[in-house]
């Protein structure tokens, strides 16, 4: 498997410097526009199915997963559309194909420098939201296949937001594109259930498709080690089920089980 490293087109630097060394006063966008991108990929992939209904593969039902690891201090956004080539990768996460885009990092910045609140509306207006997800992670990971190519024809896009990211060939089974972010020691509140359904459930009530998150029930007296029984039990948690369910709305009145 190929792999290279190569340079960010200078806006593109200059946009991450923005994004990662400044303090947004409104973090949790990010999530709301890497949902958005992956429901503009299933879109895609609906729109050139059209045509071409075999780049369905074997799944038909369009979707985005949110998950977490909360040990890995990860968070995950997937879809299963359209997906991306190496090729594409490169051009679409290396640079900004889009004239105005050294006014748009001038504005972002201006926006900074006065305290505006309109820095999440400008990161959606010019179309560059994926960079967001920087403000919360020190790394981030894109494992993607276009549809319609072979699996080990799929792409490792790897950066930490500085001036250089890693691309290799890899082999991935399923279409689609799965976006890992590495959290910062202070964004770890995203790497659980509550936080993730609130955002969404603010942020993205209008996309069509499902938001599937993995489904976690309460389970009592969980072992410390399982190999050694005398060590006892340590309080009871919530603990995946290792099903999907829709990101359903909280109840306005409910309790927040952070705060337990």
């Amino acid at each position: 498997m190929s792999k290279q490293t190569l340079s960010f087109q200078a806006e593109v630097a200059q946009l991450l410097h923005l994004v990662t060394h400044s303090l947004y006063s409104n973090k949790e966008i990010f999530l709301r526009e890497l949902i958005s991108n992956a429901s503009d990929a299933c879109d895609k992939l609906r729109f050139e199915a059209l045509n071409k209904p075999e780049l369905f593969e074997d799944a038909p039902n369009l979707e985005v997963r949110v998950s977490f690891d909360k040990d890995a201090k990860t968070l995950t956004i997937a879809d299963n559309g359209i997906g991306m080539s190496e090729k594409e990768a490169v051009d679409n996460l290396g640079t900004i194909a889009k004239s105005g885009t050294k006014e748009f990092v001038g504005k972002l910045a201006d926006a900074q420098k006065s305290q505006a609140k309109d820095e999440g509306s400008l990161i959606g207006q010019f179309g560059v939201g994926f960079y967001s997800g920087f403000i919360v992670a020190d790394k981030m990971v894109v494992e993607t296949r276009r549809a319609g190519l072979k699996p080990e024809e799929g792409a490792r896009w790897t950066s930490g937001g500085t001036g250089e990211f890693e691309i290799e060939t890899i082999n991935k089974p399923t279409r689609g594109t799965s976006i890992t972010l590495h959290l910062r020691e202070d964004a770890l509140d995203y790497a659980g259930a509550w936080k993730l359904k609130e955002i969404i459930n603010k942020y993205s009530d209008h996309i069509s498709l499902p938001i599937l998150m993995e489904k976690e029930e309460w389970k009592e007296g969980e072992p410390i080690d399982a190999a050694d029984p005398s060590k006892g039990t340590k309080g009871g948690g919530m603990v995946k089920t290792g099903e999907w369910e829709k990101s359903t709305p909280l109840l306005r009145c409910g309790r927040d089980p952070r705060k337990t």
